[in-house]
């Protein structure tokens, strides 16, 4: 007998109807002598509605109110779940992060999990229960729920695979992962097999099949991940270092994170405390800032920008704020209707890039800002150009 973590996200528990199907596949699981954690996001929308709900009352609620309410949404899941298993005749218990010795550290919205107590977990699985853990949350030093951000439940469940030992199946609503995202470049061709580097790149960039932590989590204690499809019986991806069997293409994909605003300061005063008085301001906004540029206009003066994620929007308002009440003399502003387009892959080399830089000359799209990194070359562009240059992209990487 073997133990496997499930996780399931929030479109596979979005209805009672599609939590009775959960139900039923993993006791499949359970059938076939394995014993079996289940990881759930928050059915649905659920996580949007409970934030729209905290924002009809204030814009930028306290963090800990807000994660205290986020983390609901999950409690919900596995309490639904656990009815089902149970009303088909097998055994489950439903834990919170808390409750499955989910232990935090870091920020609220933001949190990082730093160790996992699986006893209970182990106990219950002995007496042949079926666990079912809540995703996306765990307890801090203070005893307070914290959330771990977008995509927490993938890092739930690879974290726990990671403490129990065993393999990890993440269903979702798609059969596996594909080199760019169906739904902008249907001719997509689904991967079956791709690096954990490869895909923490991905993920990094904007790939929403998998969260970035999980994947880390997986490659720095070689947990076996697969992804699948909740509801249908087809073949998924391993994302695996195995390399016998991974794809050696120049290319592996294309991510896009549409959740890119740039953050711009301009007339900054190269010889002050300007710098340190900006980055101080934005550290305080804990803002995620994903790529920053200096450009310097003069032997005076400097310029900033900041690329960084939407979700923290009222963060940089407070910031833009901050910085032109400090800093009058200092333009600041924001461009939200950009996207960050990002080519994947082992072989990102000359010729690569001079492909793309062709289909930009070719195809008259502008970038605003490139940025490179080991295995990824990325562009930010305005949003009228982004679904044609995926397409571009996707044809000439056959992808």
């Amino acid at each position: 007998m073997s133990t496997i973590v499930h996780k399931y996200g929030g479109t596979s528990m979005g209805s009672i109807e599609k939590i009775k199907s959960v139900a039923k596949k993993v006791i499949l699981e359970k059938e076939k002598g394995n014993d079996v954690v289940v990881v759930v996001s928050a059915m649905g929308k659920t996580t949007n509605k409970l934030v729209d709900l905290a924002k009809e009352i204030d814009t930028n609620p306290d963090k800990r109110e807000f994660d205290m309410l986020l983390s609901t949404g999950e409690q919900i899941s596995i309490s639904l779940l656990a009815i089902a298993i149970q009303s088909l005749g097998y055994e489950a218990i439903s834990f919170t992060g808390y409750q499955a010795g989910i232990k935090t550290k870091g920020v609220h919205a933001k949190s990082e999990i730093d160790s996992i107590d699986t006893d209970r977990i182990k106990e219950n699985l002995e007496q042949g229960k079926i666990v079912i853990v809540a995703g996306f949350q765990g307890i801090n030093e203070n005893g307070d729920i914290t959330t771990l951000g977008r995509g927490g439940s993938d890092t739930t469940a690879v974290a726990l695979a990671a403490a129990l030992g065993c393999n990890c199946i993440i269903y979702t609503d798609v059969e596996g992962i594909y080199p760019v995202d169906p739904k902008l470049y249907p001719n997509a061709k689904k991967i079956d097999f791709i690096s954990y580097k490869e895909m923490i790149e991905m993920s990094r960039l904007g790939a929403g099949v998998m969260e970035t932590t999980s994947v880390e989590i997986g490659y720095k204690n070689n947990v076996p991940i697969y992804v699948a499809s909740s509801s249908k019986d087809t073949k998924g991806t391993y994302i695996t270092e195995n390399k016998n069997i991974i794809n050696y293409k120049s290319v592996i994909g294309i991510a896009i994170d549409a959740h890119t605003s740039i953050l711009t300061i301009k007339d900054i005063l190269s010889k002050s405390n300007d710098i340190s008085t900006v980055f101080e301001i934005l550290s305080n906004e804990n803002l995620e800032i994903k790529i920053i540029n200096q450009i310097a206009s003069d032997n005076e003066h400097t310029s900033l920008s900041f690329v960084v994620s939407k979700g923290d929007l009222g963060c940089v308002d407070k910031a833009v704020y901050e910085i032109k009440s400090k800093l009058n003399h200092v333009e600041a502003y924001e461009d939200l209707d950009v996207s960050t387009i990002s080519v994947v892959g082992k072989g990102i080399n000359y010729h690569v890039i001079n492909k793309i830089f062709n289909i930009f000359k070719e195809n008259n799209i502008n970038f605003k800002q490139v940025f490179t990194s080991e295995l990824s070359i990325s562009f930010i562009v305005d949003n009228k150009y982004k679904q044609r240059f995926i397409e571009l992209l996707g044809n000439e990487f056959d992808l």
